[in-house]
């Protein structure tokens, strides 16, 4: 199971935290992913986090964002900064555990300019 939290209101510029509390899998082990879709548009990859910690992310996020993790807690966390109104979009986590897509249930990011 994934919960995801951390999401808001904010103005552009601004920053957010979200994290995605994991449970039921065996955290340490896997790739987390983030994923967000905005209004009337799919659901896009903002970035991943290995078991050793090494990340990647979307262009569109890219030294604006940091992924990380707390495999003490389980959680997954998605540092956003210098947010942008396109940024807006509800924000899900993702594993993929043995072909299996488990997704949370989604945090709503609203940035306003």
């Amino acid at each position: 199971q994934l919960q995801a939290s951390g999401g808001g209101l904010v103005q552009a510029g601004g920053s957010l935290r979200l994290s995605c509390a994991a449970s039921g899998i065996n955290f340490r082990l896997v790739t987390m992913n983030w994923y967000r879709q905005a209004p009337g548009k799919g659901r896009d990859l903002v970035g991943a986090i290995t078991s050793n910690s090494t990340t990647n992310y979307a262009d569109s996020v890219k030294g604006r964002s940091t992924i990380s993790r707390d495999n003490v807690r389980n959680t997954l966390y998605l540092q956003m900064n210098s947010l942008k109104p396109e940024d807006t979009a509800v924000y899900y986590c993702n594993v993929n555990v043995y072909g299996r897509q488990f997704w949370g249930q989604g945090t709503l990011v609203t940035v306003s300019s």
